[in-house]
C-alpha cells in the first residue's frame, strides 16, 4: 500500500483534499447538534429529574442572568432603575429572546433583590439552548446590559450562552499548539519540508475527524466537549505518528537507500508500529464504555474516529507527500554531505547514547531517583476530590465569574447551586419544616404543585463545590426525607454533579482493570514476554498517579492557577479521570511500543539484554522525547481554549506525557530492564505455543530484496578487528548470525586482529563483534558470491558517547 501511495501520490493527495473539503462543506451545511446527556440510571438525582420532567416540562431555551450592584443607595433608586429597565426591555425585544424576568415587575420580582437592596438580578430566557443561540445575539445582549453601567453601578452577566462569547476564538488553542509543534519539529529535523509533513498529516487527520464527528452529532448524542478532546488527542497522535515515520525515512535516505524504497521501508516498519499504537489508543478509549456512563459514549466516538483518521493519514497521505518531496525531506546541509561523502554509516552517538550508557552503569541509582520523583508528585492524589467546575472557577476578570461572585455576595454562596427536592405528592409541610431546620440550609420554599408533584427549592449556606454542600445532600437523603415520611428525591445541578462523581468513583476500578488488562495482553502477544507488559502496566499506574497529583496540586489546591490564568481552584471534574486515563494509557503504550520494539529487535539478534536495552534506549529516546515535547506543547495550548474542562485535561495530559516520556521511558523503564536482565524476555513454553504471533515492527532487513540467505555456493566474510586508534584487537569474538539471531559461525580474532567467517550462501546477515573492555558492535552485512571484506572498529567502554 505504501508503494502504491508513493507512486500515485497525486491521486492520494486529491482524495484527501476532496475528503477534507467535502466533509467540511457537509458539516458547515448541517450545523452542529451536540447534546450534553448525563444519563445516571438508579441515582437519586436522575429520579428527581424524571419527576420534574413529567410535571414541569423543561423550557426549551437557555436561561442566563444579568446582575447589577450599586455602591451607594439601592437598586430600587430611580436613577438606577432608569438605566437598567430600558436595557432589559430592549433585550426582551430582541429576536431570539423568549423573555426577561425583571425584579422591577410585580411583587414576585422583589425576591430578585438582595436584603440590603444593593444587588439585583434579572433572568433572560433565550429561544434556544446555549449552543444554538447565535453569538451575535448573545453579544448584543452583553453590550446592551453592560451599556447601562455608570460610575457606582456595576453590571455583569452569567450563564452558558454568555460563557460562549467570552471564550477565545475557535481554533486558537489548535493554532498555538501547531505553531509550538512546528518549532520543535524544525529544531529536530532542520528542514522546512520535513517540519511541514507531520503538521499536514495532523491537520488532515484532525480536520476530517472533527467534521465527521460534527456530522455524527445529528444521529447520536455527542457532548460539546468531544470536539475539543478529539482535536487535543488528534493533534498529538497525528504529529507523533508522522514524526516516527519521517524519522525512519530520513534515516534510510542518509544510509543511501532510494527515496521510494526508504519510504516503503519506513511504512513497513515504523508504519506498522503506528498502526499498532493507534489501535492501542482506540482500545484504551473504548475502555470508557465499561463505565456505562452514556455521557462518555460520544467522547469515545469522536476521539476514536479522529485517532483512526490520523493513523490513516499517516499511513496513506504521508507516503504520498514523501513522494512529492523525494530527497528534499533532508536539509540542504544533509543533502550536500550525502552527495559529497556518500551514505552515512549507521551509528548512535550524542547525548542519547551517553545517557543510555549512564543508565546501564547506574541502573539502581537512576531507578531509585526516578521512583522518588514520581512518588513525591503522586502524593497530592491522596486528597483528590471529584466534582464539577462551574463559572465560579472562571478567571476573575471574566463577566461570568463576576456575576457568580455578585450573586453569592447578595444572596449567599449557595444561591449559584440551589438544590431541588422533588416530592411525589403535594403534602410537603413537614418536609419543608425539616429542611429549614437542617444544618447547612439557608432557605427553603415549596413551589406550587403540578400533576401531583411538588418542588422545594433549597438554597444551601455553602457554595455548590464545597464539601459541606455534599454533606447536606447526604443529610437530606438519609435523614430529613425519611423522617418526613414522604417519597422525595434530591436533584438539581449540584446533586447531579455529586452523583456523577460518586458513580464515576465506583466504576473507576473496573475501568482501570479493563484498560490495564487489555494493554497487558497486547504487549504480551507483541513482545512474547510476561515481564515487559507487567512492567508497562506498573509504569502506567505510576504515571497516572503522578499526573493526577499534579492535577490536584494545580486545580484543587490552586498552585500556579494565577500564573496559568485559569481562575479559581475547585474539585477535579468527575469525568476527567476516565478520559485522562484512557488517553494516558493509550499514549503511554505508544512510547512503550516504540521503545521496547527496538530493544526486542536487538535482543532477537544478540541475546544480550544489556546491549538490547542500551541500544534500544539510545536509538529511540531522542525521537520519543521529541514526540513527547510536541504533545506537551499541543496539550498545554488547550489552556487557551476557554473551556475549563479542556484546560484541565490539557494540563493533566501534558504533565502525564512529560513524566511518562522524560522520567519513566527514558530512565525508570530502561533501568528496571537492566536490573531484571534476561528475565525481561521470559515466557513459559506452554504459553508461547498458545499465543498468536503479532509482528509489531519487522526489522528493516526483512523488507529488503536480500532479506536472507539465498540458494547458492558457500562464501565468506573476512577482515580485521581494530580499535579507534587503528591498533589490532586480539581475542575478539566475531560471530555471523542469521536474520532471526541464529548463530551460523563464530571465531576469535588473531594477534593482528584478522578474522574469517564462513557464510552458508549469499545473502544478508548480522555480524556481531565483542571484546573485553570494548563495546559490543552488531552490523548488518550483505554477502555476495565473492567473499566480503569487512573491517570492524571497536570503541573502548570509557569512550562511548
Amino acid at each position: 500500500m505504501a508503494r502504491w501511495c508513493y507512486r500515485h501520490r497525486l491521486v492520494v493527495l486529491l482524495l484527501w483534499v476532496g475528503a477534507l473539503f467535502g466533509l467540511g462543506f457537509s458539516a458547515s451545511t448541517a450545523g452542529t447538534d451536540y447534546a450534553n446527556v448525563f444519563s445516571l440510571p438508579d441515582t437519586d438525582s436522575k429520579k428527581a429529574y424524571d419527576l420534574m420532567e413529567k410535571a414541569f416540562p423543561a423550557r426549551a431555551g437557555d436561561t442566563d442572568t444579568v446582575v447589577w450592584k450599586v455602591d451607594e443607595g439601592t437598586v430600587r433608586d430611580q436613577d438606577v432603575r432608569s438605566r437598567i429597565q430600558p436595557a432589559l426591555e430592549k433585550i426582551a425585544g430582541m429576536k431570539g429572546v423568549g423573555g426577561v424576568t425583571s425584579p422591577y415587575a410585580g411583587e414576585q420580582g422583589g425576591g430578585q433583590i438582595s436584603r440590603d437592596g444593593r444587588i439585583a438580578y434579572a433572568q433572560i430566557t433565550f429561544a434556544d439552548q446555549a449552543n444554538a443561540v447565535p453569538k451575535e445575539l448573545v453579544q448584543d445582549v452583553v453590550d446592551t446590559a453592560r451599556g447601562a453601567e455608570r460610575g457606582g453601578l456595576e453590571v455583569e452577566l452569567g450563564g452558558q450562552a454568555i460563557q460562549r462569547v467570552q471564550e477565545p476564538p475557535t481554533g486558537l488553542a489548535e493554532m498555538v499548539g501547531l505553531v509550538a509543534a512546528a518549532i520543535v519539529l524544525f529544531l529536530a529535523f532542520g528542514s522546512l519540508f520535513a517540519m511541514l509533513l507531520p503538521l499536514a498529516v495532523a491537520v488532515f487527520g484532525v480536520g476530517t475527524g472533527l467534521f465527521s464527528t460534527q456530522l455524527l452529532s445529528h444521529v447520536t448524542d455527542i457532548p460539546d466537549l468531544a470536539p475539543l478532546l478529539s482535536s487535543l488527542i488528534g493533534l498529538g497522535v497525528g504529529i507523533d505518528y508522522a514524526l516516527f515515520i519521517v524519522t525512519r525515512h530520513r534515516k534510510g535516505i542518509l544510509r543511501g537507500v532510494a527515496p521510494e524504497e526508504s519510504a516503503v521501508t519506513a511504512l513497513n516498519t515504523s508504519g506498522r508500529a503506528v498502526l499498532f499504537a493507534g489501535g492501542t489508543v482506540c482500545i484504551a478509549l473504548a475502555g470508557m464504555l465499561v463505565t456505562n456512563l452514556r455521557f462518555l459514549d460520544g467522547v469515545v466516538v469522536g476521539t476514536s474516529l479522529t485517532v483512526v483518521l490520523s493513523v490513516l493519514a499517516a499511513t496513506t497521505l504521508l507516503p504520498a507527500l514523501l513522494g512529492f518531496l523525494g530527497p528534499r525531506v533532508l536539509s540542504r546541509k544533509q543533502r550536500r554531505r550525502l552527495a559529497a561523502e556518500g551514505p552515512e554509516e549507521e551509528r548512535t552517538s550524542g547525548p542519547a547514547a551517553r545517557w543510555s550508557a549512564e543508565v546501564q552503569r547506574r541502573p539502581r541509582t537512576i531507578a531509585v531517583l526516578a521512583l522518588v520523583v514520581m512518588a513525591v508528585l503522586a502524593l497530592p492524589v491522596l486528597s483528590l476530590r471529584l466534582g464539577a467546575t462551574d463559572q465560579g472557577n472562571n478567571d476573575a476578570s471574566t463577566t461570568t465569574r463576576k456575576a457568580y461572585d455578585l450573586l453569592a455576595e447578595g444572596f449567599g454562596p449557595g444561591f449559584n447551586g440551589p438544590l431541588q427536592v422533588v416530592v411525589d405528592g403535594t403534602d410537603t409541610t413537614a418536609l419543608v419544616r425539616g429542611i429549614e431546620d437542617a444544618p447547612g440550609v439557608a432557605q427553603a420554599a415549596a413551589l406550587p404543585p403540578a400533576k401531583g408533584v411538588t418542588v422545594i427549592q433549597v438554597v444551601p449556606t455553602t457554595s455548590p463545590q464545597s464539601q459541606e454542600t455534599d454533606t447536606l445532600i447526604d443529610r437530606l437523603r438519609d435523614d430529613v426525607i425519611p423522617k418526613a415520611g414522604v417519597k422525595a428525591h434530591v436533584g438539581g445541578v449540584t446533586a447531579v454533579s455529586k452523583d456523577f462523581a460518586a458513580v464515576t468513583g465506583d466504576r473507576l476500578p473496573l475501568f482501570v482493570a479493563t484498560i490495564v488488562g487489555l494493554g497487558f495482553l497486547l504487549l504480551l502477544i507483541a513482545f512474547r514476554s510476561l515481564v515487559v507488559p507487567l512492567t508497562a502496566a506498573v509504569m502506567n499506574l505510576i504515571a497516572a498517579a503522578a499526573s493526577f497529583g499534579v492535577l490536584v496540586a494545580v486545580f484543587q489546591w490552586g498552585w500556579g492557577l494565577e500564573l496559568l490564568g485559569l481562575g479559581k481552584e475547585g474539585p477535579i471534574n468527575a469525568f476527567l479521570p476516565v478520559i485522562m486515563l484512557s488517553l494516558l494509557f493509550g499514549l503511554s503504550m505508544d512510547y512503550q511500543v516504540f521503545l521496547v520494539s527496538r530493544m526486542h529487535e536487538e535482543w532477537v539478534h544478540t541475546r544480550d539484554n544489556a546491549r538490547a536495552v542500551r541500544v534500544g534506549l539510545a536509538e529511540t529516546s531522542r525521537v520519543i522525547n521529541s514526540a513527547a515535547l510536541i504533545m506537551v506543547c499541543v496539550f498545554l495550548a488547550f489552556v487557551l481554549s476557554g473551556d475549563s474542562g479542556a484546560a484541565m485535561a490539557g494540563v493533566g495530559l501534558a504533565a502525564a506525557v512529560a513524566l511518562d516520556a522524560f522520567i519513566l521511558r527514558t530512565a525508570l523503564v530502561p533501568a528496571a530492564m537492566h536490573l531484571l536482565g534476561a528475565s525481561n524476555w521470559w515466557l513459559p513454553v506452554w504459553l508461547e505455543k498458545r499465543l498468536p504471533h503479532l509482528a509489531v515492527e519487522p526489522k528493516e532487513e526483512d523488507v529488503t530484496p536480500s532479506a536472507g540467505p539465498s540458494d547458492g555456493p558457500a562464501t565468506a566474510v573476512h577482515g580485521f578487528v581494530r580499535d579507534v586508534a587503528g591498533d589490532p584487537v586480539e581475542n575478539a569474538s566475531v560471530a555471523l548470525l542469521s536474520k532471526g539471531g541464529r548463530p551460523l559461525d563464530q571465531v576469535t580474532s588473531l594477534a593482528d586482529g584478522s578474522y574469517i567467517l564462513s557464510a552458508p550462501a549469499p545473502g544478508t546477515y548480522l555480524l556481531s563483534t565483542t571484546a573485553a573492555s570494548y563495546t559490543t558492535q552488531a552490523r548488518q552485512v550483505t554477502v555476495g558470491a565473492e567473499p566480503l571484506v569487512h573491517d570492524v572498529e571497536l570503541a573502548e567502554m570509557s569512550e562511548v558517547n
